[in-house]
Protein backbone atom coordinates (compact mmCIF):
# COMPACT_ATOMS: atom_id res chain seq x y z
CA UNK A 1 0.00 0.00 0.00
CA UNK A 2 1.17 3.49 -0.36
CA UNK A 3 2.09 4.54 2.89
CA UNK A 4 2.25 8.52 1.34
CA UNK A 5 -2.12 8.33 1.22
CA UNK A 6 -4.14 9.91 3.59
CA UNK A 7 -7.31 9.12 2.89
CA UNK A 8 -9.44 10.60 5.61
CA UNK A 9 -7.58 13.56 5.64
CA UNK A 10 -8.07 13.66 1.92
CA UNK A 11 -11.87 12.87 2.51
CA UNK A 12 -12.30 15.64 4.91
CA UNK A 13 -10.29 18.26 2.69
CA UNK A 14 -12.91 17.57 0.19
CA UNK A 15 -15.87 18.39 2.78
CA UNK A 16 -14.74 21.43 3.66
CA UNK A 17 -13.58 22.51 0.29
CA UNK A 18 -17.22 21.49 -1.01
CA UNK A 19 -18.93 24.50 1.38
CA UNK A 20 -21.66 22.06 2.38
CA UNK A 21 -24.83 23.43 4.00
CA UNK A 22 -24.68 21.23 7.13
CA UNK A 23 -28.10 20.42 8.54
CA UNK A 24 -26.05 17.83 10.97
CA UNK A 25 -24.61 17.69 14.12
CA UNK A 26 -22.61 18.89 15.49
CA UNK A 27 -24.81 21.96 16.43
CA UNK A 28 -22.10 24.33 16.48
CA UNK A 29 -22.55 24.26 12.36
CA UNK A 30 -18.98 24.52 11.48
CA UNK A 31 -18.14 27.18 14.27
CA UNK A 32 -20.72 29.48 13.78
CA UNK A 33 -22.64 28.71 16.40
CA UNK A 34 -19.78 28.93 18.78
CA UNK A 35 -17.55 32.68 17.86
CA UNK A 36 -15.91 32.44 21.00
CA UNK A 37 -14.42 29.12 20.27
CA UNK A 38 -13.84 29.40 16.74
CA UNK A 39 -12.28 32.94 17.40
CA UNK A 40 -9.47 30.88 19.62
CA UNK A 41 -8.80 27.93 17.46
CA UNK A 42 -9.47 28.44 13.80
CA UNK A 43 -12.80 27.50 11.75
CA UNK A 44 -11.15 25.15 9.71
CA UNK A 45 -10.97 22.40 12.78
CA UNK A 46 -14.34 23.41 13.71
CA UNK A 47 -15.26 22.93 9.51
CA UNK A 48 -13.91 18.99 9.88
CA UNK A 49 -15.58 18.20 13.13
CA UNK A 50 -18.45 16.61 11.27
CA UNK A 51 -20.05 13.22 12.15
CA UNK A 52 -20.54 9.90 9.87
CA UNK A 53 -21.50 10.59 6.51
CA UNK A 54 -21.59 7.97 3.52
CA UNK A 55 -17.95 10.22 1.71
CA UNK A 56 -16.36 10.16 5.32
CA UNK A 57 -17.68 6.97 6.37
CA UNK A 58 -18.89 5.36 9.74
CA UNK A 59 -16.63 4.12 12.39
CA UNK A 60 -18.69 1.55 12.94
CA UNK A 61 -18.94 -0.77 10.30
CA UNK A 62 -16.42 0.76 8.13
CA UNK A 63 -16.48 0.28 3.99
CA UNK A 64 -15.08 3.49 2.90
CA UNK A 65 -11.89 5.68 3.49
CA UNK A 66 -11.89 5.23 7.41
CA UNK A 67 -11.37 1.00 6.47
CA UNK A 68 -8.79 2.38 3.68
CA UNK A 69 -6.73 4.28 6.81
CA UNK A 70 -6.73 1.53 8.91
CA UNK A 71 -5.57 -0.65 6.46
CA UNK A 72 -2.92 1.68 5.85
CA UNK A 73 -2.11 1.96 9.57
CA UNK A 74 -2.35 -2.33 9.95
CA UNK A 75 0.49 -2.53 7.09
CA UNK A 76 2.69 0.03 8.90
CA UNK A 77 2.37 -0.96 12.57
CA UNK A 78 3.21 -5.12 10.56
CA UNK A 79 -0.38 -6.05 11.55
CA UNK A 80 -3.31 -7.98 10.28
CA UNK A 81 -6.07 -5.76 11.46
CA UNK A 82 -6.16 -2.09 13.00
CA UNK A 83 -8.59 -0.76 15.05
CA UNK A 84 -8.92 3.41 15.25
CA UNK A 85 -9.97 4.48 18.90
CA UNK A 86 -10.52 7.52 20.58
CA UNK A 87 -11.11 7.20 23.76
CA UNK A 88 -7.16 6.22 24.49
CA UNK A 89 -5.10 3.46 25.01
CA UNK A 90 -7.34 2.68 28.14
CA UNK A 91 -10.23 1.66 25.45
CA UNK A 92 -7.58 -0.71 23.34
CA UNK A 93 -6.82 -2.32 26.75
CA UNK A 94 -10.70 -3.22 28.02
CA UNK A 95 -11.17 -4.17 24.12
CA UNK A 96 -8.20 -6.96 24.35
CA UNK A 97 -9.24 -7.80 27.58
CA UNK A 98 -12.79 -8.52 26.70
CA UNK A 99 -11.93 -10.21 23.57
CA UNK A 100 -9.75 -12.72 25.09
CA UNK A 101 -11.42 -13.31 28.08
CA UNK A 102 -15.28 -14.68 29.46
CA UNK A 103 -16.73 -14.43 32.54
CA UNK A 104 -14.75 -16.44 35.42
CA UNK A 105 -11.87 -17.30 32.77
CA UNK A 106 -8.04 -16.29 34.16
CA UNK A 107 -5.78 -13.40 33.09
CA UNK A 108 -2.66 -13.11 34.07
CA UNK A 109 -1.32 -9.64 34.26
CA UNK A 110 1.75 -7.36 36.16
CA UNK A 111 0.40 -5.50 39.35
CA UNK A 112 2.05 -2.20 37.99
CA UNK A 113 -0.72 -2.20 35.39
CA UNK A 114 -2.51 0.54 34.64
CA UNK A 115 -6.08 1.10 35.94
CA UNK A 116 -7.35 0.95 32.52
CA UNK A 117 -6.50 -3.15 33.07
CA UNK A 118 -8.89 -3.25 35.90
CA UNK A 119 -11.64 -1.78 34.92
CA UNK A 120 -11.16 -4.24 31.99
CA UNK A 121 -11.55 -6.77 34.60
CA UNK A 122 -14.60 -6.09 36.14
CA UNK A 123 -16.15 -5.49 32.84
CA UNK A 124 -14.86 -8.63 31.15
CA UNK A 125 -15.91 -10.93 34.82
CA UNK A 126 -12.38 -12.15 34.03
CA UNK A 127 -10.03 -13.51 37.27
CA UNK A 128 -7.03 -11.78 37.65
CA UNK A 129 -3.81 -14.04 38.47
CA UNK A 130 -0.74 -11.30 39.73
CA UNK A 131 2.59 -11.21 39.03
CA UNK A 132 4.78 -9.03 40.88
CA UNK A 133 7.06 -7.06 38.71
CA UNK A 134 10.89 -6.97 39.94
CA UNK A 135 11.69 -3.98 41.86
CA UNK A 136 14.69 -1.39 41.95
CA UNK A 137 15.36 -0.69 44.48
CA UNK A 138 18.35 1.62 43.88
CA UNK A 139 15.19 3.63 41.76
CA UNK A 140 12.46 3.26 43.88
CA UNK A 141 10.53 1.47 40.91
CA UNK A 142 9.03 -1.61 39.77
CA UNK A 143 10.51 -2.33 36.69
CA UNK A 144 9.46 -5.25 34.46
CA UNK A 145 8.00 -9.13 35.14
CA UNK A 146 10.05 -11.83 34.68
CA UNK A 147 9.86 -14.73 32.47
CA UNK A 148 10.13 -16.91 35.03
CA UNK A 149 7.56 -15.60 37.24
CA UNK A 150 5.39 -15.74 33.99
CA UNK A 151 6.03 -19.05 33.77
CA UNK A 152 5.49 -20.07 37.50
CA UNK A 153 2.19 -18.46 36.81
CA UNK A 154 1.04 -20.61 33.93
CA UNK A 155 2.27 -24.05 35.37
CA UNK A 156 0.14 -22.83 38.59
CA UNK A 157 -3.07 -22.02 36.06
CA UNK A 158 -2.70 -23.37 32.85
CA UNK A 159 -6.31 -22.83 32.32
CA UNK A 160 -5.90 -19.52 32.20
CA UNK A 161 -6.99 -17.52 28.84
CA UNK A 162 -4.40 -14.66 28.47
CA UNK A 163 -1.12 -13.11 29.31
CA UNK A 164 -1.20 -9.38 30.11
CA UNK A 165 2.48 -7.57 29.59
CA UNK A 166 3.57 -3.96 29.48
CA UNK A 167 5.81 -2.94 27.17
CA UNK A 168 7.34 -0.49 27.86
CA UNK A 169 6.73 0.44 31.48
CA UNK A 170 6.52 4.17 31.99
CA UNK A 171 9.80 4.13 33.30
CA UNK A 172 10.75 2.62 29.45
CA UNK A 173 11.50 -0.68 30.59
CA UNK A 174 10.95 -3.71 28.48
CA UNK A 175 10.49 -7.10 29.96
CA UNK A 176 11.56 -10.17 28.22
CA UNK A 177 8.63 -9.87 25.84
CA UNK A 178 10.04 -12.36 23.31
CA UNK A 179 10.66 -15.27 25.74
CA UNK A 180 7.43 -14.16 27.55
CA UNK A 181 4.98 -14.77 24.04
CA UNK A 182 6.77 -17.53 23.41
CA UNK A 183 5.80 -19.49 26.70
CA UNK A 184 2.64 -18.08 26.66
CA UNK A 185 1.75 -19.41 23.18
CA UNK A 186 3.28 -22.82 23.94
CA UNK A 187 0.50 -23.04 27.07
CA UNK A 188 -2.30 -22.22 24.49
CA UNK A 189 -2.80 -18.52 26.06
CA UNK A 190 -3.84 -15.26 24.31
CA UNK A 191 -0.87 -12.50 24.43
CA UNK A 192 -2.36 -9.04 25.30
CA UNK A 193 -0.15 -5.85 25.04
CA UNK A 194 -0.34 -2.58 26.61
CA UNK A 195 2.14 -0.52 24.62
CA UNK A 196 0.47 2.87 25.73
CA UNK A 197 4.03 4.22 25.50
CA UNK A 198 5.25 2.12 22.41
CA UNK A 199 4.10 3.80 19.14
CA UNK A 200 7.47 4.68 17.90
CA UNK A 201 9.04 1.18 19.04
CA UNK A 202 7.76 0.09 15.14
CA UNK A 203 10.17 2.77 13.55
CA UNK A 204 13.17 2.51 14.35
CA UNK A 205 15.90 -0.77 14.56
CA UNK A 206 17.18 0.73 17.50
CA UNK A 207 14.28 0.60 20.19
CA UNK A 208 13.37 -2.97 21.20
CA UNK A 209 10.82 -5.53 20.02
CA UNK A 210 7.70 -3.99 19.62
CA UNK A 211 4.58 -6.62 20.46
CA UNK A 212 3.55 -7.35 16.79
CA UNK A 213 6.84 -8.31 15.80
CA UNK A 214 7.15 -10.27 19.10
CA UNK A 215 4.30 -12.28 18.00
CA UNK A 216 2.13 -11.11 20.62
CA UNK A 217 -1.90 -11.43 19.76
CA UNK A 218 -2.93 -7.91 20.35
CA UNK A 219 -1.59 -4.63 21.01
CA UNK A 220 -3.22 -1.42 21.79
CA UNK A 221 -0.91 1.54 20.81
CA UNK A 222 -1.00 5.19 22.26
CA UNK A 223 -0.29 7.11 18.78
CA UNK A 224 -1.24 10.14 20.87
CA UNK A 225 2.10 10.08 23.25
CA UNK A 226 4.97 9.28 20.62
CA UNK A 227 3.22 8.97 17.17
CA UNK A 228 2.26 12.49 16.85
CA UNK A 229 -1.45 11.95 16.73
CA UNK A 230 -3.64 14.62 19.11
CA UNK A 231 -4.69 13.32 22.71
CA UNK A 232 -6.66 10.18 22.84
CA UNK A 233 -5.95 9.00 19.69
CA UNK A 234 -4.50 5.29 19.63
CA UNK A 235 -4.84 1.91 17.69
CA UNK A 236 -5.82 -1.63 18.16
CA UNK A 237 -3.36 -4.15 16.79
CA UNK A 238 -4.78 -7.80 15.88
CA UNK A 239 -2.87 -10.47 14.18
CA UNK A 240 -3.38 -14.11 14.27
CA UNK A 241 -6.29 -15.98 14.85
CA UNK A 242 -6.20 -16.54 18.51
CA UNK A 243 -8.83 -14.47 18.66
CA UNK A 244 -11.27 -14.18 15.72
CA UNK A 245 -12.10 -10.77 13.50
CA UNK A 246 -15.55 -11.20 14.80
CA UNK A 247 -15.03 -11.46 18.62
CA UNK A 248 -12.91 -8.41 18.59
CA UNK A 249 -15.31 -6.26 16.24
CA UNK A 250 -18.00 -7.28 18.09
CA UNK A 251 -16.31 -6.22 21.74
CA UNK A 252 -15.50 -2.75 20.09
CA UNK A 253 -19.10 -2.46 19.40
CA UNK A 254 -20.11 -2.34 22.86
CA UNK A 255 -17.68 0.54 23.43
CA UNK A 256 -17.37 2.78 20.56
CA UNK A 257 -19.29 6.41 20.52
CA UNK A 258 -21.48 6.12 16.71
CA UNK A 259 -19.68 10.01 17.33
CA UNK A 260 -16.39 9.42 16.86
CA UNK A 261 -14.38 12.39 16.44
CA UNK A 262 -12.92 12.96 12.49
CA UNK A 263 -10.47 15.41 14.08
CA UNK A 264 -8.99 12.75 16.68
CA UNK A 265 -9.43 10.15 13.82
CA UNK A 266 -7.64 12.06 11.15
CA UNK A 267 -4.63 12.66 13.63
CA UNK A 268 -4.20 8.83 13.42
CA UNK A 269 -4.00 9.22 9.67
CA UNK A 270 -1.71 11.74 9.45
CA UNK A 271 1.19 10.53 12.21
CA UNK A 272 0.74 7.32 10.68
CA UNK A 273 1.39 8.45 6.90
CA UNK A 274 4.83 10.69 9.14
CA UNK A 275 5.88 7.36 10.99
CA UNK A 276 5.99 4.60 7.76
CA UNK A 277 8.02 7.36 5.44
CA UNK A 278 9.64 9.48 7.43
CA UNK A 279 9.74 7.55 10.65
CA UNK A 280 13.62 6.54 10.99
CA UNK A 281 15.09 9.70 10.08
CA UNK A 282 12.67 11.36 12.84
CA UNK A 283 13.41 8.91 15.78
CA UNK A 284 17.39 9.38 15.09
CA UNK A 285 16.79 12.76 15.86
CA UNK A 286 14.94 12.11 18.63
CA UNK A 287 17.33 9.50 20.11
CA UNK A 288 20.28 11.98 19.52
CA UNK A 289 18.64 14.53 21.27
CA UNK A 290 17.56 12.17 24.27
CA UNK A 291 21.33 10.64 24.06
CA UNK A 292 22.94 14.04 24.98
CA UNK A 293 20.41 15.35 27.49
CA UNK A 294 20.97 11.95 29.74
CA UNK A 295 24.48 12.80 28.90
CA UNK A 296 24.72 16.29 29.90
CA UNK A 297 22.12 15.67 33.38
CA UNK A 298 25.05 12.47 34.43
CA UNK A 299 27.54 15.09 34.78
CA UNK A 300 25.84 17.32 37.28
CA UNK A 301 26.91 16.20 40.74
CA UNK A 302 23.60 14.27 42.60
CA UNK A 303 21.54 13.65 39.35
CA UNK A 304 21.26 10.41 37.62
CA UNK A 305 19.39 9.82 34.71
CA UNK A 306 19.03 6.45 34.09
CA UNK A 307 19.43 4.58 30.39
CA UNK A 308 20.73 1.52 29.16
CA UNK A 309 23.15 0.27 32.00
CA UNK A 310 20.02 -1.08 33.44
CA UNK A 311 19.86 -3.80 30.98
CA UNK A 312 20.79 -7.03 32.24
CA UNK A 313 19.47 -6.07 35.87
CA UNK A 314 16.33 -7.69 37.84
CA UNK A 315 13.09 -7.09 35.16
CA UNK A 316 15.09 -5.04 32.56
CA UNK A 317 15.75 -6.70 29.41
CA UNK A 318 15.58 -3.61 27.05
CA UNK A 319 15.12 0.46 27.75
CA UNK A 320 13.78 2.77 25.91
CA UNK A 321 15.95 5.63 25.83
CA UNK A 322 13.52 8.45 24.60
CA UNK A 323 11.79 7.77 28.13
CA UNK A 324 14.37 10.50 30.25
CA UNK A 325 14.22 9.49 33.99
CA UNK A 326 16.07 11.47 36.37
CA UNK A 327 16.69 9.96 39.93
CA UNK A 328 16.63 12.95 42.61
CA UNK A 329 16.78 11.60 45.49
CA UNK A 330 20.28 12.86 46.24
CA UNK A 331 19.06 16.07 46.24
CA UNK A 332 16.98 15.93 49.47
CA UNK A 333 14.07 16.46 47.09
CA UNK A 334 11.28 14.62 45.92
CA UNK A 335 10.33 14.09 42.21
CA UNK A 336 6.93 15.92 43.07
CA UNK A 337 8.81 18.78 44.56
CA UNK A 338 11.12 19.03 41.33
CA UNK A 339 8.46 19.08 39.35
CA UNK A 340 6.79 21.79 41.11
CA UNK A 341 10.09 23.88 40.88
CA UNK A 342 10.18 22.98 37.00
CA UNK A 343 6.61 24.37 36.00
CA UNK A 344 6.88 27.59 38.79
CA UNK A 345 10.25 28.70 38.62
CA UNK A 346 11.13 27.40 34.42
CA UNK A 347 8.01 27.40 33.05
CA UNK A 348 8.62 23.44 32.11
CA UNK A 349 6.16 20.42 32.40
CA UNK A 350 7.51 17.38 33.18
CA UNK A 351 5.31 14.20 32.21
CA UNK A 352 5.21 12.98 35.93
CA UNK A 353 7.13 12.54 39.21
CA UNK A 354 6.88 10.20 41.67
CA UNK A 355 8.94 10.24 45.42
CA UNK A 356 12.30 9.80 43.94
CA UNK A 357 12.22 10.72 40.37
CA UNK A 358 11.19 13.17 37.59
CA UNK A 359 10.24 11.73 33.97
CA UNK A 360 10.90 13.68 30.26
CA UNK A 361 9.61 11.99 27.50
CA UNK A 362 11.59 13.02 24.24
CA UNK A 363 9.03 12.23 21.56
CA UNK A 364 8.96 13.50 17.74
CA UNK A 365 8.34 17.23 18.23
CA UNK A 366 11.15 18.35 20.61
CA UNK A 367 13.92 21.00 20.11
CA UNK A 368 17.99 20.53 21.41
CA UNK A 369 17.02 24.54 22.69
CA UNK A 370 14.29 22.66 24.88
CA UNK A 371 16.26 19.98 26.36
CA UNK A 372 18.95 22.74 27.08
CA UNK A 373 16.97 24.69 29.06
CA UNK A 374 15.39 21.48 31.02
CA UNK A 375 19.38 20.46 31.74
CA UNK A 376 19.88 24.05 32.37
CA UNK A 377 17.14 23.91 35.07
CA UNK A 378 18.31 20.87 36.62
CA UNK A 379 21.91 21.77 36.75
CA UNK A 380 20.83 25.40 38.70
CA UNK A 381 18.61 23.65 41.02
CA UNK A 382 21.40 20.95 41.85
CA UNK A 383 24.16 24.11 42.74
CA UNK A 384 21.55 25.58 44.95
CA UNK A 385 20.98 23.28 47.31
CA UNK A 386 23.28 23.94 50.24
CA UNK A 387 22.72 20.55 51.55
CA UNK A 388 22.00 17.38 49.87
CA UNK A 389 20.98 14.60 52.05
CA UNK A 390 18.97 12.37 50.38
CA UNK A 391 15.57 12.29 51.08
CA UNK A 392 13.90 9.73 53.48
CA UNK A 393 13.71 6.24 52.02
CA UNK A 394 10.33 4.91 51.81
CA UNK A 395 8.97 1.26 51.32
CA UNK A 396 6.66 1.51 48.38
CA UNK A 397 4.17 -0.60 48.35
CA UNK A 398 4.34 -2.55 45.10
CA UNK A 399 2.05 -5.51 45.35
CA UNK A 400 -1.29 -5.64 48.13
CA UNK A 401 -2.71 -9.04 48.80
CA UNK A 402 -5.57 -9.53 46.58
CA UNK A 403 -8.63 -11.38 48.56
CA UNK A 404 -11.46 -10.66 46.55
CA UNK A 405 -12.00 -10.33 42.66
CA UNK A 406 -12.45 -6.87 41.17
CA UNK A 407 -15.77 -7.62 39.64
CA UNK A 408 -16.78 -9.25 43.08
CA UNK A 409 -15.55 -6.06 45.09
CA UNK A 410 -17.06 -3.50 42.55
CA UNK A 411 -20.70 -4.97 43.17
CA UNK A 412 -20.22 -5.43 46.72
CA UNK A 413 -21.62 -3.67 50.03
CA UNK A 414 -19.42 -0.89 51.01
CA UNK A 415 -18.84 1.40 53.74
CA UNK A 416 -16.99 4.78 54.51
CA UNK A 417 -14.54 4.67 56.70
CA UNK A 418 -11.07 7.03 57.77
CA UNK A 419 -8.44 5.96 55.62
CA UNK A 420 -6.38 6.30 59.24
CA UNK A 421 -8.67 3.39 60.49
CA UNK A 422 -8.60 1.14 57.60
CA UNK A 423 -5.90 -1.06 57.61
CA UNK A 424 -6.98 -4.91 57.66
CA UNK A 425 -9.87 -3.90 55.47
CA UNK A 426 -10.79 -5.09 52.03
CA UNK A 427 -10.79 -1.63 49.89
CA UNK A 428 -13.89 -1.20 47.61
CA UNK A 429 -12.26 1.05 45.17
CA UNK A 430 -8.59 2.35 43.54
CA UNK A 431 -6.73 4.78 44.72
CA UNK A 432 -3.89 5.72 41.74
CA UNK A 433 -1.42 8.46 41.59
CA UNK A 434 -2.02 10.27 38.22
CA UNK A 435 -0.24 9.85 36.08
CA UNK A 436 0.72 7.49 35.84
CA UNK A 437 -2.49 5.50 36.84
CA UNK A 438 -1.12 2.44 38.50
CA UNK A 439 -3.37 1.85 41.04
CA UNK A 440 -1.30 1.99 45.02
CA UNK A 441 -4.74 0.38 46.22
CA UNK A 442 -7.21 -1.74 43.60
CA UNK A 443 -10.83 -3.27 44.12
CA UNK A 444 -10.80 -6.38 46.62
CA UNK A 445 -7.11 -5.72 47.99
CA UNK A 446 -5.89 -6.05 51.83
CA UNK A 447 -5.63 -2.45 53.23
CA UNK A 448 -1.81 -2.10 55.44
CA UNK A 449 -1.01 0.26 57.68
CA UNK A 450 2.01 0.24 54.82
CA UNK A 451 -0.96 2.02 52.06
CA UNK A 452 -2.34 3.92 54.47
CA UNK A 453 1.00 5.77 55.26
CA UNK A 454 2.54 5.66 51.81
CA UNK A 455 -0.99 7.46 50.35
CA UNK A 456 -0.71 9.70 53.26
CA UNK A 457 3.19 10.72 52.18
CA UNK A 458 1.77 11.09 48.62
CA UNK A 459 -1.03 13.85 50.15
CA UNK A 460 1.36 15.84 51.70
CA UNK A 461 3.54 15.90 48.65
CA UNK A 462 0.52 17.26 46.71
CA UNK A 463 0.40 14.16 44.52
CA UNK A 464 -2.57 13.86 42.46
CA UNK A 465 -4.77 11.36 43.81
CA UNK A 466 -7.65 9.74 41.83
CA UNK A 467 -9.82 6.78 42.03
CA UNK A 468 -11.80 7.56 45.24
CA UNK A 469 -15.38 8.70 46.03
CA UNK A 470 -14.16 11.24 48.56
CA UNK A 471 -11.58 14.14 46.49
CA UNK A 472 -9.43 14.30 49.54
CA UNK A 473 -8.65 10.86 50.34
CA UNK A 474 -9.31 10.76 53.98
CA UNK A 475 -12.00 8.37 53.79
CA UNK A 476 -11.53 5.09 51.75
CA UNK A 477 -14.66 2.78 50.67
CA UNK A 478 -14.26 -1.11 51.88
CA UNK A 479 -15.82 -4.06 51.58
CA UNK A 480 -19.11 -4.87 54.12
CA UNK A 481 -18.76 -7.29 56.76
CA UNK A 482 -19.82 -10.47 54.63
CA UNK A 483 -19.74 -11.03 50.40
CA UNK A 484 -22.46 -12.63 48.74
CA UNK A 485 -22.50 -16.38 48.80
CA UNK A 486 -22.25 -16.50 44.99
CA UNK A 487 -18.79 -14.72 45.12
CA UNK A 488 -17.16 -16.75 47.50
CA UNK A 489 -14.66 -19.17 45.44
CA UNK A 490 -15.35 -22.39 46.47
CA UNK A 491 -12.17 -23.62 46.84
CA UNK A 492 -11.42 -21.87 49.85
CA UNK A 493 -11.78 -24.04 53.30
CA UNK A 494 -14.99 -23.12 55.88
CA UNK A 495 -11.93 -22.44 58.42
CA UNK A 496 -10.32 -19.82 56.34
CA UNK A 497 -12.02 -16.20 55.44
CA UNK A 498 -15.21 -15.99 53.56
CA UNK A 499 -13.04 -14.24 50.69
CA UNK A 500 -11.31 -15.71 48.14
CA UNK A 501 -7.52 -15.16 47.82
CA UNK A 502 -5.46 -15.30 44.88
CA UNK A 503 -1.85 -15.90 44.43
CA UNK A 504 1.02 -13.31 43.57
CA UNK A 505 3.38 -14.75 41.58
CA UNK A 506 6.68 -12.93 42.90
CA UNK A 507 10.26 -13.05 40.57
CA UNK A 508 12.77 -15.33 41.47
Amino acid sequence: MDQEKTPLLDALKGYVEENVIPFHVPGHKQGRGNPELRKYIGSKVLKMDVNGMKELDYIGNPSGVIAEAQHLCAEAFGAEQAYFLVNGTSSGVQAMIMSACNPGNEIIIPRNAHKSTIGAIILSGAIPVYVQPQVNKVLGIATGVSAESIQKAIEEHPQAKAVFIINPSYYGIHSDLKSIVEISHQANMTVLADEAHGAHLYFHPEFSLNAIEAGADMSAVSLHKTGGAMTQSSVLLHQGDRISVDRVKQVLQLSYTSSASYILMLSIDVARKQLATRGQLLLNKTLALARQARQELNDIEDIYAFGKELIGSPGCADFDETKLGIHVRKLGLTGYQIERILRERYKIQIEFSDIYNALAIVSLGDRRENLRKLVAAFREIADERETKDASKWFNIPFCPEMIVTPRDAFYSPKRIVPLELSSGEISGEMIMAYPPGIPVICMGERITQEIIEYIQLLQVEGCELQGATDAGINHIKVLGSALPQASVSKSVSPSRSAYQEIPVYLSP
